[in-house]
């Protein structure tokens, strides 16, 4: 049940995260310390099963990638802020023409001419998202949105050791001759844990909202339904996702199988493709992205390579 706490505290976190860092970012480095940390534990709560030649350069792989991921962050948001300053100084130039010609200003006036969409990656672009977004990002602290996802992965580094010792038992918190408890037991109570954690947390932030969100109400949430479809089929895919790691953890240890996932890579795909983000971007945060990706990959590889089997060491 504690790593059913621990998961919804990092997912909450890493919700705060996207808003703030973006989503590719947030994914690599959350989830680069979440292998970090606890990969380590679970090797050693796994009597060292997994080959460690391999496994901790992989971890050391995971490590320089979140380093790489502050780094985008930070270049992305430099970025930016040059895109927004360069539109001011537009946009102040635009309005001293407007005034010298008076009649065209007038014309104007009269047939309003259809804005077009901005492009993903421009200045206009970055103003229309932070207008629809609750979380107001632009301005902030570079650090505060590390920080965010720092939390989120410590807190998701928890949630597989947790695991790990409530199918094995390692601490020996059991009475002799108790079977340990089943992985399937253990993921119910698990969900369990999550469910309760993620409701209590979700009601309270309605009415007492973080980060200048506007406040909210219960009856407010339930008429509102727009968007919940998508939220719980994320919900149903994270469930997923979290019982067959659960499963290969058990049959091949827990420090290969809970580091071993390509989310990272497919939120990057997402993050550029779908949502626009690091589009007209400098050369050096493109350079940086793709070495993160890079090195995420690499570290992705060694994890699996390390992969032992539970059954040889009983």
């Amino acid at each position: 049940m504690a790593g059913g706490v621990t998961l919804s505290l990092g997912t909450l976190a890493t919700q705060y995260g996207w808003a703030f860092v973006g989503l590719s970012v947030t994914e690599v480095m959350a989830s680069s310390l979440k292998v970090v940390i606890g990969t380590t534990v679970n090797y050693f709560l796994d009597g060292r099963m997994n080959k460690a030649e391999i496994l901790f350069p992989g971890v050391g792989c995971f490590l320089i990638a979140a380093i790489l991921g502050s780094l985008v962050h930070a270049s992305n948001a430099a970025d930016n802020q040059e895109k927004l300053a360069n539109n001011n100084a537009s946009n102040a130039a635009a309005a001293a023409d407007e005034e010298k010609d008076l009649t065209k200003h007038l014309l104007e006036l009269e047939i309003p001419s259809q804005e077009a969409e901005p492009d993903a990656g421009t200045a206009g672009f970055l103003v229309g998202l932070e207008e629809k977004r609750s979380i107001k990002v632009l301005g902030s602290h570079t650090l505060l949105g590390l920080g965010i996802v720092v939390f989120a992965g410590i807190f998701y580094a928890l949630f597989a050791p947790a695991f790990n010792l409530a199918t094995n038992d390692q601490w020996h918190t059991l009475p002799a001759g108790v079977p340990h408890l089943a992985v399937y037991t253990a993921y119910f109570y698990f969900s369990l844990a999550c469910l309760a954690v993620s409701a209590a947390l979700n009601v309270w932030l309605l009415y007492r909202p973080m980060v200048g969100v506007p406040s909210s109400t219960l009856a407010a949430y339930v008429l509102d339904g727009d968007g919940r479809g998508l939220a719980m089929l994320a919900g149903m895919l994270c469930g997923l996702g979290n019982a067959l790691t659960f499963m290969a953890g058990q049959a091949a240890g827990y420090a290969a199988a809970d580091s071993v996932q390509a989310l990272p890579l497919v939120s990057t795909f997402w993050a550029v493709a779908l949502f626009g983000e690091y589009r007209r971007s400098s050369r050096r945060t493109y350079t940086l992205l793709a070495s993160m990706l890079l090195m995420f990959t690499v570290a992705m590889v060694l994890l699996m390579a390390s992969s032992g089997s539970r059954s040889i060491i009983h």
